[in-house]
Formats: C-alpha cells, sequence, structure tokens
C-alpha cells in the first residue's frame, strides 16, 4: 500500500489527510524533517512514498496527476513530492541532506516537500512534473493566502478537468467530435465501478470479433449489424484510453494490448466481410489481404520515420516549417487529420460501407482511401528528409535494423558486402531495397505460378536486402527501407497465392500474411516501450523477410498449386505459434516483474 508522509503542523479544517486516503495513501504525520526522515526509513522499499505538506490546498485530482502516475519514478507538484520503489534511494539521499542541514522544521516558512523536490533537483533527478492548467496546488504560507487558494480551488470544476483531461490532446475529427463527447462518460462509469482499462479493451476486442463474425454470415442483416457492433467496438477502444487517463491507470501490458488489439479486430473484421462476401459467391479475398498489406505498410512507414528521427539533431526542414505554419489555421489541422485517414475515419467508413453496399465496395473505398493517404504521408516526410540535413544516432540505425527484420540469411551476406556498401552512395540502402522488392514482386506477378524466375528474384532479392543493410541505416531516407520490405514480403505472399489460382490459397496467405505482420507490431511496440526488439533466436526461428521470401518462392516452385495452398496454411500456423507464444510470454513477464508504466498516445493512423 502506498504511504503518505504529512509534514508539518495539521491545518484546521484541512481535507487533506482524507484526500491522500481516497487516493489510496496509507497517512503518517511527522511533525520535521528529523520525523520525516524516520517515517519514511520504515516504510517497506517496495511501497510507493510521498512527502506532503500539511498546509496543502488543492484540487483533488492534482494531488492524483501529482502522486499516482505509474509511469515517472519521480513526481511532484508545489507542497508534495512521491517516489516508486525504483527511486527510492533518490528521495532518501534528498531527504538526510535537508534533514542534516537542520532547514525542516514544523515552524518553517517554505515547504519540506519543496525542499526535497528542489535537492531532487540539485542532484540532477528526472522528476515529472504534471501540467495542472487550472487545477489548484499551493502551500499558503498565512492565513489570507489560504483562503484566496481556497476560493480559487473553489472556482474550478475539479471533475469537469479531470474529464476533459481524459480525452487524448490530439485525436481525429470523427473521434473528437463524434465519439470523445460521450465516451469520456462512459470512461468515468467504468472507474466508478471499478473496471480497469485492459478489461475495456478486451471487451472492445470481443465485440469487434462479434462484428467480423456477423459480416461472415454475408446477410444484410449480419452486415448492418456488423457495422454497428464496430463502432460500437471503436467506442469502447476509445473509452480504455480515456479511462487510463481518467483513473491514471497505465500499465506496459496494457499499451501492448490496446495497441495489438486493434490491428487484430480490424484485421479480423476483414476477413469476415470475405468469408460474408464467399458466401454470396463473391471472391475478395485477394482485396482484403490488399487492405491489409498496405494498412501494415501505412504503418511501417509512420514507425519507421518516427524511429529514425526519434532523437535526429537538425535545422528544421522548410516542409516541417510549412506544416507547422498549417496547423496553426484551424481548418486546415482537421482536413490535414482527415486526409490520412485515422482510425476513427477508417472505422467509420468501413461501417457505413458494410450496412449499406456490399465487402467488394467496401474494400475498394478502403483501398483508395488508404493508398491516397498513404502517398500523402509518405511524399511529405521524403520531403522533410530531403530538405534537412538530419544527424542520426545509433539508437536510430539500431531501431530502423531491428525494424528491417533481417534473418541470418541476410546477416551472412551483409557481412561479406560491408566494405562494398561502405564505397556506395548514401542513397543506396533504399534504392537497392525498393529495386529488389520491385523485383521480386514483379517477376512472381508476370510469370506463370510453378516456374523458376520467382525463385530466381528471390535469390536477387536476398542479394539487395542484404547490400541495403550492410552498413548503419544513418541516411536521409533509409528509414524508407524497412517499409520496402514488408511490401515485398506481403505483396509475394499475395500475388503467388493470386496466381496459384486454388480455392484456399488466398485465405491461407491472408493467415500468414497477418502472422507475419503481429510480429513486425510487436516488434515496433517493443521498441518504443524501450524493451528492444524481440530476441534473435526469435527472428532466425522465423526466418527473417528474406527468408520467409525464399522459402514461399522454393515452395511455388516446387509444389503443386493445392499443395502450396496447404503450405501456406502450415506455415501461418507455424510463424502464429512461435511469434504470439514468446511475444505473450514477454509482455506478462515484463508486467509481473513491474516493467515501466507506459501510455502510447499513438498514431492517429
Amino acid at each position: 500500500m502506498p504511504t503518505a508522509i504529512l509534514t508539518g503542523q495539521p491545518v484546521p479544517g484541512s481535507s487533506i489527510e482524507s484526500e491522500l486516503r481516497s487516493l489510496g495513501f496509507d497517512v503518517h504525520l511527522a511533525l520535521g524533517a528529523a520525523d520525516t526522515e524516520t517515517l519514511l526509513a520504515r516504510v517497506p522499499g517496495e511501497h510507493r512514498v510521498a512527502v506532503v505538506d500539511a498546509r496543502f490546498v488543492g484540487h483533488p485530482h492534482a494531488l492524483r496527476l501529482g502522486l499516482t502516475d505509474p509511469r515517472f519514478p519521480l513526481a511532484a507538484i508545489p507542497g508534495a513530492v512521491t517516489a516508486q520503489p525504483a527511486a527510492r534511494q533518490a528521495l532518501t539521499r534528498a531527504m538526510a541532506r535537508e534533514n542534516s542541514a537542520g532547514g525542516g522544521t514544523a515552524l518553517a516558512v517554505d515547504s519540506l516537500a519543496d525542499r526535497i523536490t528542489a535537492a531532487l533537483d540539485a542532484d540532477g533527478a528526472d522528476v515529472h512534473r504534471p501540467e495542472l492548467g487550472s487545477l489548484v496546488a499551493a502551500v499558503p504560507a498565512d492565513p489570507q493566502a489560504r483562503n484566496e487558494a481556497r476560493q480559487a480551488v473553489a472556482a474550478v470544476d475539479d471533475e469537469a478537468v479531470r474529464l476533459k483531461s481524459a480525452v487524448k490532446a490530439r485525436d481525429g475529427f470523427v473521434t473528437t467530435f463524434f465519439i470523445s463527447p460521450y465516451s469520456r462518460y462512459i470512461a468515468r462509469w467504468c472507474a466508478r465501478r471499478g473496471l480497469t482499462p485492459n478489461q475495456v479493451t478486451t471487451a472492445s476486442l470481443i465485440t469487434a470479433l462479434i462484428a467480423a463474425g456477423c459480416a461472415a454470415t454475408g446477410t444484410r442483416g449480419g452486415f448492418v449489424a456488423a457495422g454497428v457492433l464496430l463502432i460500437a467496438s471503436f467506442v469502447l477502444d476509445c473509452t480504455d484510453g480515456q479511462l487510463a487517463r481518467y483513473s491514471l491507470q497505465y500499465s506496459t501490458l496494457g499499451a501492448w494490448l490496446d495497441a495489438t488489439f486493434d490491428r487484430a479486430k480490424e484485421y479480423a473484421y476483414y476477413a469476415g466481410l470475405a468469408l460474408g462476401a464467399a458466401r454470396g459467391g463473391d471472391d475478395v479475398w485477394a482485396l482484403a489481404l490488399g487492405a491489409m498489406v498496405l494498412q501494415t505498410c501505412r504503418h511501417v512507414v509512420d514507425f519507421s520515420f518516427n524511429e529514425a528521427n526519434h532523437d535526429a539533431s537538425a535545422n528544421t526542414s522548410p516542409t516541417a516549417a510549412l506544416s507547422d505554419k498549417l496547423d496553426s489555421v484551424g481548418w486546415t489541422v482537421w482536413v490535414r487529420r482527415m486526409i490520412v485517414l485515422p482510425i476513427g475515419e477508417r472505422w467509420a467508413m468501413i461501417a457505413v460501407l458494410t450496412a449499406l453496399t456490399t465487402p467488394r465496395i467496401t474494400f475498394y473505398a478502403l483501398l483508395i482511401g488508404c493508398a491516397f493517404s498513404a502517398t500523402y504521408t509518405t511524399a511529405g516526410r521524403v520531403l522533410r528528409s530531403l530538405t534537412r540535413r538530419a544527424t542520426r544516432t545509433d539508437r536510430a540505425a539500431k531501431a530502423l535494423a531491428d525494424l528491417a527484420d533481417s534473418g541470418p540469411l541476410a546477416e551472412a551476406v551483409a557481412r561479406g558486402l560491408r566494405s562494398t556498401a561502405r564505397r556506395l552512395p548514401g542513397f543506396t540502402a533504399p534504392a537497392v531495397a525498393l529495386l529488389g522488392a520491385a523485383a521480386v514482386v514483379a517477376t512472381a506477378a508476370l510469370t506463370d505460378f510453378g516456374g523458376p524466375w520467382p525463385l530466381v528474384a528471390a535469390l536477387a532479392y536476398l542479394l539487395t536486402s542484404s547490400l541495403a543493410v550492410a552498413r548503419p541505416l544513418k541516411g536521409a531516407l533509409d528509414w524508407l527501407v524497412p517499409p520496402f520490405f514488408r511490401a515485398a514480403e506481403y505483396l509475394t505472399v499475395l500475388v503467388l497465392a493470386a496466381r496459384a489460382d486454388v480455392n484456399g490459397a488466398l485465405p491461407a496467405a491472408f493467415g500468414l500474411v497477418a502472422a507475419v505482420a503481429y510480429h513486425h507490431y510487436d516488434t515496433v511496440y517493443r521498441i518504443r516501450g524501450d524493451a528492444g526488439a524481440p530476441p534473435q533466436w526469435l527472428v532466425r526461428t522465423i526466418g527473417g523477410h528474406e527468408g520467409r521470401t525464399l522459402v514461399i518462392c522454393v515452395l511455388a516452385v516446387l509444389l503443386t498449386a493445392t499443395q502450396f495452398k496447404l503450405a501456406l496454411t502450415v506455415l501461418a500456423v507455424a510463424v502464429a505459434l512461435v511469434v504470439l507464444v514468446e511475444s505473450i510470454r514477454f509482455w506478462v513477464a515484463a508486467h509481473k516483474v513491474g516493467a515501466p508504466a507506459v501510455h502510447d498516445e499513438g498514431e492517429p493512423a
């Protein structure tokens, strides 16, 4: 149980003790620095501890933001400072120094909590100070100041501020104006009943899976129900994040579940639409797989660009300056957010089209919209990269190498090409990655199924992809390498399954791409959570992108169409089992050992 040490002489009529107890703290009273240090030493090391001035006046939510957010080892607001177990040593040192200096007494005008915070700052500790906005947090020095602070508290509705802050600061048009105005109240309802964000996330997944099942019926009633349930699933998807912000229930596991389930829901729904269309005699599996490939590649572009520029030092490019200028004009902000077709707009479009039209029309609209938004966002990022001279760090190069997902074959060949790669121009990596990707996909599409040419192209792809990663990915456009690799692998599977022209090949390909895409998303979420990439044994076991592409092409050459379909199914199951078991083991273990809590606001797309 977290402990709060209330320092100084209690103030008659103060509600600070009851407010701390309402936040889950076990409250102890201390009259001065020496007493506070003694009580601090008695608190078990595995517990959160807070030091709070007894004269504190402020909103309960200010205390909540300052003392209960699990993402930050050290945090402070005026009159209060807190430390989680990982930062207890730093707090103890600062407290000991204050006590030995004789600076803390019950009669001191300044606040012991604030002096501890200043000592932590002097030690170079990273103390988080939440944005309080209109919320009040103060330590009045006299009765008049105390009365003024109480009036300031009464003038601001604590609950209204808390509800407003539960909504993501930057979101899409549909989410902002059609979902969040009421989903925040659902989040509050959940909080008051003790529900957790992870439970709401799971409810959202179940709702989406039921929607996919309704779409799979292939009936008009099923399609209408699917559209309604998909919107309901998205409302819950917004609610889980708002619940996390409202109640400050952040966790590593929760962030991973939220991000992973979003992809699972969307791609399961694609499969449901394809199954429903098949019941009506229309085969749209190629469109469903194409939509999944396009959406995943869009995300990889986002992830790669962000990781490449995460800690890059550079001058602001003219493109970035123009973007910032447009963001200062109200209507352009919403137009630009809608153009990228974020998840709210995308799911609303899918839901409406499912209910009113056919799966084929739904997928056509989705592919056109995603293709346009992908072109828009990628072009803007290319222009930004070309118009500034960024110095990328080793960390960025390592992240891009992890996102590339190169297997043992590419690593072995790359070692032999390092000296050659160092002599080539800076644009070599994305250029050869694009060349190899285009060659293997085009060859698979333009030659007969069962012929040797896709295998020849896959061997060439092995060479080009190895050359692309033979030196650190620090070039201006090297962040394009992982998206090119994703497109090459996914589209090769799609094209070969389509060329096999046998019933069931495309659904098997859909399953395989879904399993591999899960691995790639999981890599992103680990990097974002500072957990590092998946272990090398996992990447080697599933072959890396070049190994899987080569295997698929070998199978297409050696097997009949029916056998190829079976092989795709076996590969999909094998890859899914390996990556899911390792991923679940990792994230559950990280959660149990107390990995730093995170809350990823996420990409709008």
